[in-house]
């Protein structure tokens, strides 16, 4: 099953995260079949801290791909998909 879930990268207390689709069972660093953008919870301007790739997250959702709660929230914020 693939998910849709973030990776970590930056040092301590400075995170940044990539949005990638991902085996289920890999772990939260391992390898990704494809990588479908970034979210950089520092950033001051709401604009530069996310930046999604919607075409391939609707492909990715088409196939049957679960985003996880965090990149759900995400993704409705980015209004990829619509809120409850």
């Amino acid at each position: 099953m693939v998910r849709l879930r973030l990776k970590r990268f930056g040092r301590r207390h400075s995170p940044f995260y990539r949005l990638c689709a991902m085996d289920k069972r890999t772990p939260r660093n391992g390898v990704a079949i494809e990588e479908l953008g970034y979210y950089n919870p520092i950033e001051k301007d709401d604009a530069k801290a996310l930046k999604l790739n919607g075409e391939r997250i609707q492909y990715w959702l088409s196939v049957g791909a679960q985003p996880s709660e965090t990149v759900r929230s995400l993704l409705r914020k980015a209004e990829i998909i619509p809120a409850k």
